[in-house]
């Protein structure tokens, strides 16, 4: 990757209160942009103010309809998107709400891949099976985003090294790793498991026991 990224720019900034399922409520600016490179509508919600001697707290946050709208127990989206909207507006920072269905993939093989799971496969072995990628996300779009927000430095909410390796690659300075919380229910543990395997998630495993 490159740090010769082009510039996007801020296209509209309002003021949206959000309300979760559990009752939790918050104030955020969301954000759209123009000239992301992918052409994507992605979404920053900018939440909390950060210390002036503290980075901003940020989360790269792949949109997932299953998890995240419909409460699907077979990932950990949902839990982890309502922790790091509370954790990002208690600290300061930003959360990026990104267009990247099933790792990149698309919603229709995403699904296409969860028949594949249920088969046996796991969530990068069926991902294959169907010829995709095992993760086809491309950060360069939240790295402009950040840009265009006036962040070059960061704290990243993640488990996954692949984003801090990525922002770090494209001229972003990520301060720290901060981990997400642990979210296992019977049918997402194997979920789990395979992204530590398989990516190395910073997920513990010894607390990802079969289900």
């Amino acid at each position: 990757m490159t740090t010769d990224v082009p510039a996007a720019t801020v296209r509209t900034r309002v003021t949206v209160p959000l309300r979760f399922g559990d009752g939790y409520t918050v104030t955020a600016d969301l954000v759209t942009f123009h000239g992301l490179v992918d052409g994507q509508e992605h979404v920053a919600a900018v939440l909390g103010e950060p210390a002036a001697d503290r980075a901003p707290l940020v989360r790269l946050h792949s949109e997932c309809l299953t998890g995240d709208v419909f409460g699907s127990a077979r990932c950990d989206c949902g839990p982890q998107l309502r922790e790091a909207v509370e954790r990002i507006a208690d600290r300061g920072g930003v959360l990026l709400y990104l267009r990247q269905e099933g790792r990149g993939i698309g919603l229709y093989n995403k699904l296409d891949a969860y028949a594949l799971q249920d088969q046996g496969l796991d969530t990068y072995e069926a991902n294959a099976a169907l010829g995709l990628p095992e993760d086809a996300r491309d950060y360069t779009a939240a790295a402009q985003m950040l840009r265009a927000l006036g962040i070059d430095t960061l704290d990243l909410l993640s488990n996954n090294p692949d984003k801090a390796a990525q922002l770090r690659g494209l001229g972003l300075t990520v301060t720290h790793h901060v981990p997400t919380g642990v979210f296992t229910t019977a049918q997402n543990v194997r979920y789990l498991r395979a992204k530590v395997v398989h990516t190395q998630h910073t997920l513990p495993l010894t607390e990802l026991t079969a289900g």
